[in-house]
């Protein structure tokens, strides 16, 4: 009898991913697509979930996460064995119009606006998350790394952690930023290149922390040793040390790819776990 029920006991038990829904945007006047983990058992309880928001790579876009980032499988299997709670994992996409996690610096293309104005008040009453700072949490990769690291530093209200893997930081300086901008928006005002650097550089971020934010957020970084982003990322974390800032700090065998990700995952779920648990 047990051969019998147990193929359909197991198969009760894995999660489900939906990766082309959509919602409205008015601020970017367009309609914008996301994919979407539920946990195992989601679709038959009432209960409410904690929410991990998972940004993509540059190149990618809300599927990137589910296709080859195999967020299904992998979360199932941290969850069925005890390394992760069951959470709703939600994957925006930022490709489409213009790439990228940021508001443009010329103020035309605001996606953080979307994201925090539109976005997550639409995804957390279309779905059961528990909306509290505690049970609400943030990564990415690469370009997505950057969009966790700006995120949790803009609104370290909304979060209660962050992990960036594999991150682009920003600039490491305003003179790289001046050069930038310089390049890709000729004209702009330096006041508004300076500006948007102190908002959009980790870096900047770091060092201008106050005191009261620095235990605001639970920081997990991690970075391949052979990854062309190491230098912002260790800088990044040498810039944290010099803070008082307490954070994760990972290097570990690896490039730029997605072989390192998928095994940093695990890692994420289980550290976003702790703060959901009450560690």
């Amino acid at each position: 009898m047990c051969l019998l029920l147990c193929p359909f006991l197991l198969l009760a038990q894995t999660g489900k991913v939906y990766d082309n829904l959509s919602l409205p945007s008015k601020i970017l006047k367009s309609d914008r697509k996301y994919a979407v983990y539920l946990p195992p058992g989601y679709e038959t309880s009432d209960r409410s979930y904690p929410i991990l928001y998972l940004l993509h790579g540059g190149g990618d876009d809300q599927t990137g996460w589910v296709q080859f980032g195999e967020v299904l499988n992998i979360t199932d299997k941290a969850i069925a064995d005890g390394i992760a709670t069951p959470m709703i994992i939600v994957m925006p996409d930022a490709n489409t119009g213009k790439r990228g996690f940021f508001n443009d610096i010329k103020g035309d293309w605001n996606y953080e606006d979307f994201f925090f104005k539109e976005f997550v008040p639409f995804i957390e009453k279309k779905y059961r998350v528990k909306s509290e700072k505690r049970f609400r949490a943030v990564a990415g990769l690469s370009m997505g790394g950057g969009g966790t690291l700006m995120y949790a530093m803009h609104h370290p209200e909304m979060f209660s952690s962050a992990c960036p893997l594999s991150a682009s930081v920003g600039p490491l300086s305003l003179d790289e930023a001046r050069q930038n901008e310089n390049k890709n928006n000729p004209g702009l005002a330096d006041s508004v290149i300076v500006n948007y650097y102190n908002q959009h550089s980790a870096l900047a971020l770091v060092n201008n922390m106050p005191d009261a934010q620095k235990k605001a957020v639970r920081w997990y970084i991690d970075d391949g040793d052979d990854d062309f982003l190491y230098e912002g990322n260790c800088l990044l974390h040498i810039a944290m040390r010099k803070k008082e800032i307490p954070h994760e700090f990972r290097i570990r065998d690896g490039g730029h790819n997605w072989t390192y990700w998928r095994a940093s995952l695990p890692n994420v779920l289980e550290f976003v776990s702790q703060a959901f648990h009450q560690y």
